[in-house]
């Protein structure tokens, strides 16, 4: 991911197109300099960045950016230009998406399949407890 104007740019593990999705739909080639930022950027990271990919995703207009250290997932949601520590994903709010990472290691032990139903069964009754 890079722009122009900024003179530097990140590789993210993830990005994600969920509000824009039309926007780039059947591009080949993404252009942050017209086309918008992904919605969500994931990183995992497991050692300190050599820059600072607050600075630099919240300068690009990421809406979120997510986290990931092998343990927590840390949600950051963008505010007036600048990131803030969020419990919930703005784009998947009624879902504590903080959890996940129970389910990742819960993978380990049960395999892949039995705790990706784990996790979708988990996510229809957050939506459902939400929609009460």
């Amino acid at each position: 991911m890079t722009r122009d104007d900024l003179e530097q740019g990140g590789e993210p593990d993830s990005s994600y197109y969920i509000q824009n999705e039309l926007l780039v739909h059947n591009k080949e080639n993404i252009d942050l300099n017209t086309d918008p930022p992904p919605d969500i950027v994931l990183e995992v990271e497991y050692s300190r960045p050599k820059i600072d990919k607050l600075s630099l995703y919240a300068s690009m207009g990421v809406p979120e950016f997510w986290r990931y250290n092998g343990n927590i997932l840390t949600i950051y949601a963008l505010n007036s230009g600048q990131y803030s520590q969020s419990d919930r994903s703005p784009t998947f709010a009624p879902v504590l998406v903080t959890e996940i990472p129970r389910f990742i290691q819960e993978s380990k032990k049960v395999g892949q399949i039995a705790a990706t139903r784990a996790f979708r069964t988990w996510v229809r009754q957050q939506i459902s407890t939400a929609g009460q």
